[in-house]
């Protein structure tokens, strides 16, 4: 009997990430997609493979035994297809990283990459999502963290610098007079999305946090968070590196030379041993050079 392969690779997801929220989003299709699809295969089987618990889904002893199995079929799977790419003289790479990243910092510096490297090609993911480098057909993520991931090769890349900028607009508007970082907690800010950043630059600056530094909207992407002080809507920390561009084209203005480097950084991350092929270690050290300045 013949078993639907979507059926097959969605159970592989579902019992991997012990949710059909996440499998849903890795694959690309609606949690109701998803669950139609593990129903379909425990019909066909006639067993059940997996039991939904308070924090997610549980594979159950049967559920357990065939992921295992199958995990390493799609393994092979994806094994051939690179030695068949490998065969015909291509060589691939996918990177996974945040939209921010993607936009701000990598895609911009990718021609460079390219003319050092014109037979390599490269494909960029860009997801807010969690990548697991063991399933996922990813060569490297640039993850944004403290680094701590376990089982897989991390490479520092570079640790953001925040610094406070707005607009010209909203500078005038305001008749801002910002001298010290105090100064800030005068006019209405914008913040990442655990508002954490203002409190931690204030006090790494000598300055004291009070109820203002709680108050404005907050934004889940830096990329949305510099549009909108673009937008005149606040004072912003934001990456520098992510800022360049608007500064150089004065849409946004750095209101203190006051920096400071953020608590995460971004790390390469491959599974270990990935950088025994060329082209992941010229890649590598092709980004490190990069972001050495």
């Amino acid at each position: 009997m013949a078993y639907p392969l979507q059926a097959l690779r969605t159970f592989v997801e579902v019992g991997g990430r012990g949710s059909v929220k996440a499998a849903a989003q890795a694959l690309h299709v609606t949690p109701g997609a998803v669950s139609q699809q593990i129903r379909l295969l425990e019909d066909r089987l006639g067993v059940v493979l997996l039991t939904r618990e308070r924090m997610g889904m549980r594979l159950t002893a049967a559920g357990a035994s065939f992921h295992n199995k199958l995990l390493d079929a799609f393994r092979q799977i994806d094994q051939a297809v690179e030695a068949l790419e490998a065969s015909k003289g291509r060589r691939t790479l996918t990177i996974s990283t945040v939209a921010t990243f993607a936009a701000s910092w990598l895609v911009p510096r990718l021609g460079r990459f390219k003319q050092l490297h014109p037979d390599i090609e490269i494909r960029v993911e860009a997801t807010s999502e969690l990548v697991d480098l063991h399933r996922d057909r990813v060569d490297i993520a640039l993850r944004h963290g403290l680094g701590d991931y376990p089982g897989l090769d991390v490479v520092p890349l570079m640790a953001p610098v925040l610094i406070p900028v707005a607009s010209s607009e909203f500078l005038h508007e305001h008749q801002a007079v910002i001298r010290e970082v105090q100064d800030c907690l005068n006019y209405p800010l914008l913040h990442d999305a655990d508002r954490a950043d203002w409190p931690l630059w204030l006090k790494a600056h000598g300055g004291e946090a009070d109820e203002r530094a709680d108050r404005g909207s907050a934004f889940e992407d830096d990329f949305l968070l510099i549009r909108a002080a673009e937008a005149g809507q606040g004072l912003a920390l934001v990456p520098q590196a992510y800022a360049q561009n608007e500064i150089a084209a004065g849409r946004l203005v750095q209101v203190l030379d006051k920096p400071w480097p953020a608590r995460f950084a971004y790390y390469a991350v491959t599974r270990p041993g990935a950088a025994d092929r060329s082209e992941v270690r010229l890649f590598m050290e092709w980004m490190l050079a990069e972001a050495a300045p």
